[in-house]
């Protein structure tokens, strides 16, 4: 792994708003860490690197998350009964397989284990994402085009 692909490895993580990544090879290692509402970004290497990121955020940007907390909290007591679809990695989430097709997947639609319901792209690697329950789209939780973390909520499906 060279230096610019730290470098767009560290600019994905800054615009995720992950609080940890970890890249491991057989020969390398890194680990990425942000600060959860914080503007400082550490990173660690093998042999051991520490860098500040210029700042990402506005000001008012902190607030506004603490704020939408309760929120969400309240709409998962609501949807308890919904089974979740997550992210198996970090990414960024497309609904479609390119710009000119269709959706994989619609509010309303069946889906059955196996059924590729989004793709996610990571490192300029289209990863389709299967579903792995059955059941009915009740909520699409993503907007197109936009990044994920790894295990964040995609889809709840109903599997009544």
């Amino acid at each position: 792994m060279d230096i610019k692909d730290i470098q767009n490895l560290i600019k994905f993580v800054s615009k995720a708003e992950v609080s940890e990544v970890k890249y491991k090879t057989k020969d390398f290692e890194i680990t990425i860490k942000t600060p959860l509402g914080g503007n400082e970004v550490s990173y660690v290497a093998q042999p051991q690197m520490y860098q500040q990121a210029p700042q990402q955020q506005a000001p008012g940007h902190a607030p506004a998350a603490v704020s939408a907390t309760p929120e969400k909290t309240e709409a998962a007591s609501d949807d308890s009964k919904f089974i979740t679809i997550k992210s198996p990695m970090i990414g960024t989430f497309y609904r479609k397989p390119s710009p000119d097709k269709d959706v994989f997947a619609n509010v309303g639609d069946e889906v059955s284990v196996g059924k590729v319901v989004c793709v996610i792209e990571a490192m300029k690697l289209f990863n389709q994402i299967e579903s792995e329950v059955s059941g009915k789209i009740v909520k699409i939780l993503v907007d197109d085009a936009t990044p994920v973390e790894y295990d964040q909520p995609l889809f709840l499906v109903d599997p009544s």
